[in-house]
């Protein structure tokens, strides 16, 4: 399957957006023993405008990542999904595959245990905010010595990266009108690919593409406004 030119991502406000849009992630470092990976939910820090993330491992991860000794990689993967080659209309084609991701490296900072608490208790809150009936860390049946034994059994972290690569490859090279009738097969549900979030990334990345094209001066038009200049 031939991968197409990926298209990296650069605008903090949209790579804050991704991270936040999509908390479970990928953490990856290289220790003594080779490659070790694990996967936990993390935030952006909300005392911070930049793409600093705050989460946790639960023990020993610690120990097997070497937390705050060397790099971690932490993978944000966003949307993504297959695209046909049938969907370019009648043209020689091959399938690829769309998405968004973000790669975030450096050396983590390991929390004192009141931050790691209070991480603790935003994470709840995070994804305990969109039930019925919202149940935060501290609520009954649980006390104080069950969130407090919880706590010592992880480790959090702040991580502030020196490394950002982010990528959205969705089509860019593609006309509108292909990347339209890509979007309609991607949210129509007749297809076991149908992916509305995938749909609605591609939306937002060509609206803007479509938007940049538009405010851009047409060809020749700066010629034709200096000979307006001088009459």
């Amino acid at each position: 399957m031939r991968q197409n030119p990926s298209f990296a991502m650069t605008d903090a406000g949209e790579l804050r957006r991704v991270i936040d849009e999509n908390p479970w992630v990928t953490l990856v470092s290289a220790t003594d023993d080779g490659l070790v990976a694990s996967h936990y939910a993390v935030l952006l820090d909300d005392e911070r405008d930049d793409l600093t993330i705050v989460g946790h491992v639960g023990r020993p991860d610690d120990l097997v990542h070497g937390l705050g000794e060397r790099e971690l990689l932490v993978v944000v993967q966003g949307p993504h999904g297959y695209v046909s080659p049938a969907w370019y209309g009648d043209v020689p084609a091959v399938p690829t595959w769309n998405f968004v991701s973000v790669h975030l490296a450096g050396i983590p900072e390991l929390l004192a245990p009141r931050e790691n608490l209070r991480v603790l208790e935003r994470l709840v809150d995070r994804f305990e905010s969109g039930l019925a009936e919202p149940r935060g860390m501290w609520a009954p049946p649980n006390d104080e010595d069950f969130v407090r034994r919880l706590e010592r059994g992880t480790v959090g972290f702040r991580l502030t990266p020196t490394r950002v690569t982010a990528k959205r490859k969705l089509s860019q090279n593609r006309s509108d009108a292909v990347v339209d009738e890509i979007i309609d097969r991607v949210e129509s549900g007749d297809s076991p690919y149908a992916d509305a979030r995938l749909g609605a990334e591609m939306r937002r990345a060509h609206d803007a593409l479509r938007a940049a094209r538009a405010a851009a001066p047409s060809p020749g038009s700066e010629t034709r406004s200096r000979i307006g200049e001088g009459r």
